[in-house]
């Protein structure tokens, strides 16, 4: 037996599925999918064949011939889920398992109607990366092995289902649509995607389309009209797009993360929506994925940097190709601030600092932060420094040619690179960005005077400088963000009062401007902010925001209490994921 992911219970010595077949139905009465997953393989197989699932009840189990396929399950182990074994007879080339999911599985958020935009209808949205696959569909649930997929979804009418794929044709029932969909191109398990709801799209390009509820699709239209040029600005830097559509699906408010770059349907945080496109930059990480990350990605979580820190990179050069080096040059200084959060967080000498790391026994979900996104975005950068951006360009060619469709490791990366740069990974130390932990002496430094201004200016806060309306009315959001990230962590009331009347920092629609402001006000004991405070941990359950400001109320007991309180309500309707973020702040206020 050879595992290939301390996460997963795949094993190499095994049949390897190549592709999935997937009928779900969609109960939103009792939480649960119906499901029959067909799992095709390489080639005819005997054996053992271990699955990862999580909360699933299976059924039955039946070969390619109808035949009975024998299976047990083992004992649960709390992070990776339960070991489902089949016995294949021999010359087994599929099996089909007939299962449902459960009303809690951490890989699905059932929203009520309420929580919806429209509040008539319950919505469904999934979320896979990091291991939770496995709580959805039983399978090997690995990003080393990817699959193709054909999928059937059945659901209420008048409701309507997207997915991580192409859309095939919809077949109309009794009270109930079928949307059909097929993924001819390998994908990790991770990258499966499905959402339920009322929906509606909007076509910005002949190959790029918004979805969200109605009340919010035209809004996400106006906001992300331009993706077109951001697709042709990447494609010129990274070489043509190989997923055919690009569409987004904006989500409701709890969804836990920025973005998830599922292909042909990146899910998005309706947070994004400022109003004023101040935040469309955004998607150009999501988009990047599209290359580093989707078409060469990670093979297991251990390696989640090769995904993450390429990808950040490639924001930045997309940011770069559009607005000019001055504003890719902002983001990595913005970036900076969140890395140095995540080092203070796990601390200096913590081995999750590392990019290389070793996650058995641990829960990627706990070991998730903006180290692998942003440590691992600066080996890259110092990469391309030490070789030069032609001779870096050609390389990362030559890798996603020669790793297309591939989940890699570090160290057959590592091995790539030798063979293609000579002694390129020695010239930058790369052993201690790997296996030493915080960040290198060796670290790429960003500079510009735009930069240097804006930071002294804050610094400056506590000797009485204070920026101009003039300077004010002349910054853009990220440089206005870089100036509040700046800032001392706590003011006087007195201070925040025209903090917030100089910025209008309370009525602002960009969340990264209005959740620094309020980090600050909550770590202020500033109550006259507190109203706004509730209002965003009551609505929104994006994680980025969450930690800030539930860390932020840690700082008095008054506030302490406020941010048990708001918990108590909001928590019902957070994701899991964000449900465990905040706990874990909480189990640190001081007793």
């Amino acid at each position: 037996m050879a595992l290939v992911d301390p996460h997963s219970y795949a094993d190499d010595a095994q049949a390897r599925t190549k592709h999935l077949r997937l009928h779900l139905a969609v109960d939103f009465a009792t939480k649960r999918i119906e499901g029959r997953a067909v799992l095709v393989f390489a080639e005819p197989a005997s054996g053992p064949l271990d699955l990862d699932t999580k909360g699933l009840t299976i059924s039955a189990v039946t070969g390619s011939a109808g035949n009975e396929v024998l299976f047990e399950t083992f004992p649960e182990d709390p992070i990776l889920g339960t070991r489902l074994r089949l016995k294949l007879p021999a010359g087994t080339t599929e099996v089909l398992l007939r299962y449902h999911t459960s009303p809690d599985a951490i890989g699905l958020q059932w929203l009520d109607p309420e929580q919806t935009e429209g509040k008539k209808h319950p919505y469904l949205f999934s979320q896979c990366q990091a291991i939770h696959a496995r709580t959805i569909v039983p399978c090997q649930d690995t990003a080393r092995f990817r699959v193709t997929y054909h999928a059937e979804v059945t659901v209420p009418a008048p409701l309507s289902a997207v997915m991580s794929a192409g859309p095939s044709g919809t077949i109309e029932g009794k009270g109930t649509r079928t949307f059909l969909f097929d993924m001819p191109q390998p994908i990790p398990t991770y990258l499966l995607a499905l959402a339920v709801g009322e929906l509606e799209s909007r076509d910005l390009s002949p190959r790029a389309r918004v979805w969200a509820e109605p009340a919010t699709v035209e809004k996400a239209a106006w906001e992300f009209a331009g993706i077109e040029e951001m697709i042709v600005k990447a494609e010129g830097l990274f070489g043509p797009y190989d997923w055919d559509r690009y569409d987004m699906l904006v989500l409701p408010p709890s969804f836990p993360y920025g973005g998830m770059e599922n292909p042909r349907m990146t899910f998005l945080t309706p947070t994004l929506l400022a109003g004023d496109r101040s935040l469309v930059d955004v998607v150009a990480h999501e988009l990047a994925h599209s290359w580093t990350g989707n078409l060469v990605t990670n093979a297991t979580a251990e390696h989640f940097w090769l995904n993450e820190g390429f990808t950040v990179w490639a924001e930045r050069r997309i940011l770069e190709a559009i607005h000019g080096e001055e504003a890719a040059t902002l983001g990595w200084a913005i970036g900076q601030k969140a890395l140095e959060e995540s080092v203070a967080r796990f601390g200096a000498d913590s081995p999750l600092t590392k990019l290389r790391t070793h996650l058995s026994g641990i829960d990627p979900d706990d070991a998730f932060s903006s180290i692998p996104y942003e440590k691992g975005a600066r080996l890259v950068v110092l990469l391309e420094r030490t070789v030069g951006r032609a001779a870096w360009d050609a390389f990362l060619a030559d890798y996603m040619k020669h790793f297309r469709f591939q989940s890699i490791t570090t160290e057959e990366f590592f091995a790539f690179l030798e063979e293609k740069l000579p002694g390129t990974a020695a010239k930058v130390n790369a052993d201690a960005w790997l296996h030493e932990a915080g960040l290198p002496a060796n670290a790429p430094v960003f500079r510009s005077e735009k930069l240097e201004a804006l930071t002294a200016l804050a610094e400056g806060w506590e000797k009485g400088a204070r920026p101009t309306n003039e300077q004010v009315a002349g910054w853009n959001p990220s440089e206005t963000l870089l100036y509040l990230q700046h800032l001392p962590r706590k003011l006087s009331a007195g201070d925040c009062a025209a903090l917030d009347a100089a910025f209008g920092l309370s009525g602002k629609g960009n969340h990264e401007l209005l959740v620094e402001w309020l980090t600050i006000a909550a770590g202020s004991d500033y109550e006259p902010a507190f109203g706004k405070v509730r209002e965003v941990l009551s609505r929104v359950g994006r994680m980025k925001y969450l930690r800030p400001l539930y860390g932020a109320l840690g700082a008095t007991e008054r506030t302490r209490a406020l941010a048990r309180e708001i918990f108590a309500a909001a928590s019902p309707t957070y994701h899991g994921l964000s449900r465990r973020v905040v706990a874990g702040v909480l189990e640190k206020y001081p007793a």
